[in-house]
């Protein structure tokens, strides 16, 4: 069995990368899919009849390279996007909501939804009864603005 990989080196590379395909499935991190392009690689370099010490140095080149530059757009890209497909709390963000105690730079209610927030203004004192803008969630705090036809106190 040796003898057979030793002549098939394509077949550790193609398990390689199935692996670091599974786990990046279970991570959903990123990192293990630039290894596993990495593996491809590898498994390219020896369908071409590089010697083995060459395709490990490719795999190690191309995995490098794949982290260093494409994650990082990636990542970016995945967490910008239309309104429609931003999750949990980066969905309030630019949405209207009613203050329902007044909201000051420290402290206030406001009522986003059907949920009601803690919130804190950066345009001043916002009276109940306004409507405003959610800027920013910073932890469990809406950070809002005035909208264009309330001005703030």
């Amino acid at each position: 069995m040796f003898e057979w990989l030793g002549e098939n080196w394509w077949a550790l590379w193609l398990t390689v990368f199935l692996a670091f395909a599974v786990v990046e499935m279970l991570t959903l991190d990123l990192f293990f899919i630039m290894l596993g392009g990495g593996a491809l690689a590898g498994l390219i370099a020896d369908f071409a009849g590089a010697d083995f010490w060459l395709q490990i140095v490719i795999f190690s080149v191309v995995s490098l390279l794949m982290i260093a530059f494409v994650r990082p757009v990636a990542l970016k890209h995945l967490r910008k996007g239309p309104a429609e497909q931003r999750t949990n709390i980066d969905r309030l963000i630019g949405q209207s909501a009613v203050v329902i105690e007044a909201v000051t730079g420290t402290s206030g209610l406001v009522k986003i939804g059907g949920d009601v927030w803690t919130a804190r203004s950066t345009s001043g004192t916002l009276d109940a009864g306004a409507t405003v803008q959610v800027t920013k969630i910073d932890g469990a705090t809406a950070v809002v603005a005035s909208t264009a036809g309330d001005s703030p106190h």
